[in-house]
């Protein structure tokens, strides 16, 4: 290819092997082998395109959208190589991953709320077109944009049909913005009357009630990032869907967690909604059905959230059997492996080298036996090294300190609770062993989850 856009589309298309689709055969398009790791490529190009093509945007100008994140990486990708400036308004709850993606790519990332809803000064969409209008950028506005429907219209959805045979009996999407369903389903309107599209839609937005009852809801919130919405964007054409599923957060991430074990396929968030609800959808059916759905987005850019055990526990979704003791607080376990450790003989740098990795900011100190015999914390490193005698070579067993508090393992969560007013963490342990770390922000998660039911 002359450039990377070229690789644009022409995604490949995979049947499902390994899961129980009922009667029917499931297939999913990787929309993720897109250059910019989403189904979102597609329309950021055809949009930049039009825009330049009736002199929206003029060289060297400045692009600004309101985007959960991959719109925004199509747009900064093509940016950087048609040397576009780019300025994306992410609300606060999208993955690092995406916000470090869009930021090495050159983009102005600011963050907006995600607690509020369209009409607030503070949404996502509103700053943008704030934004916009204060600096002159041509503001994209994905959800009113006829480029974003014509992409998918002109491009996914052919090459569906070809993909496929000429025969396809039900596609499954997903809605952020609207295009991906209005377009794929205006293309198999006329060219397949007998294909169904179905939607897949988290639990909370106003979508599914809308298709399924006609019932106006008002919107909830997911942790699902892309799609879900609580308004009707402009370009959507809801009559399109015949049939929706509501899928929850869980079911979402358990699906996009099986996909990777069970087909070697590592998807987003919104992918594990469409996967779920074309599952449901194909164990439904009577008789056999050719069903496609798509692969949104790559799993890499959730690494830290959907694909780690730790976030997955801390958000109440992976279940543990409840002791009611301080126990419950420990989401990473030392006799799981989960925790990281300094050694007595260990220096100074190489403590401060994996608190940096991992972000945390102290260790326990493990001898070779096994046994907790302290802990190394930031304070301790920082009054350390302010001394004009300070050496990063100096072992942990010379610098480290006893924790300020500790407790067995089947301490009540009230002693814990009282112990964390005064002090940062407290060891657990068990027969002088130790079990984790538990910080106040623990005790709070546990807090805020029995809130929620979780």
């Amino acid at each position: 290819m002359s450039d990377i856009l070229k690789l644009i589309g022409s995604t490949p298309l995979v049947e499902i092997k390994h899961f129980d689709t009922g009667p029917c055969r499931l297939f999913v398009k990787l929309e993720s082998q897109n250059p910019g790791g989403s189904i979102k490529d597609r329309m950021a190009l055809a949009m930049i395109e039009a825009a330049e093509k009736d002199g929206s945007l003029k060289p060297g100008g400045t692009i600004v959208e309101a985007t959960a994140g991959n719109t925004g990486l199509g747009l900064a990708l093509i940016a950087a190589l048609k040397g576009y400036k780019v300025i994306l308004v992410l609300p606060d709850k999208m993955s690092r991953e995406k916000v470090l993606h869009c930021k090495a790519l050159g983009a102005d990332v600011r963050m907006a709320r995600s607690d509020v809803t369209k009409g607030h000064p503070e949404y996502y969409q509103d700053v943008a077109a704030r934004i916009a209008k204060e600096t002159g950028g041509f503001y994209v506005n994905q959800f009113s944009n006829p480029a974003n429907t014509l992409a998918h219209e002109r491009t996914t959805a052919p090459e569906i049909w070809e993909q496929m045979g000429h025969d396809v009996d039900a596609i499954v999407c997903g809605v952020g913005s609207g295009g991906t369903l209005t377009g794929i389903g205006n293309y198999f309107k006329k060219t397949s009357p007998k294909t169904e599209m179905v939607l897949a839609d988290p639990a909370g937005s106003i979508l599914e009630p809308l298709v399924n009852r006609n019932e106006k809801i008002k919107p909830g919130s997911w942790v699902v990032e892309g799609i879900g919405e609580d308004f009707i964007p402009p370009i959507l054409d809801l009559s399109l869907a015949k049939k929706a599923y509501s899928i929850t957060d869980e079911e979402s991430l358990d699906a996009a967690r099986a996909l990777l074990v069970k087909e070697g396929i590592l998807a987003g968030t919104s992918s594990g909604t469409l996967f779920a609800a074309a599952l449901k959808y194909c164990r439904e059916q009577k008789t056999p059905k050719r069903v496609v759905t798509l692969v949104c987005d790559r799993g890499d850019k959730y690494l830290s959230k959907t694909f780690s055990d730790f976030w997955m526990t801390e958000q109440g979704f992976q279940k543990r059997i409840k002791t009611n003791t301080i126990e419950d607080l420990i989401v990473r376990r030392h006799d799981h492996g989960d925790t990281v450790i300094v050694r007595p003989s260990d220096t100074l740098l190489t403590a401060y080298k994996r608190m940096r990795v991992a972000d945390v900011s102290q260790l326990p100190v493990i001898d070779d036996d096994g046994k907790f015999i302290g802990i190394v914390d930031e304070a301790v490193l920082l009054k350390y090294m302010r001394q004009s005698t300070a050496r990063l070579d100096i072992v942990i067993k010379e610098i480290m300190k006893q924790p300020p508090a500790k407790l067995s393992c089947s301490a009540d969560l009230s002693e814990a609770a009282a112990l964390l007013e005064d002090n940062p963490m407290v060891v657990v342990t068990e027969d002088e062993k130790l079990l984790g770390l538990v910080t106040r922000i623990d005790l709070l998660n546990y807090f805020v989850l029995r809130a929620q039911g979780k």
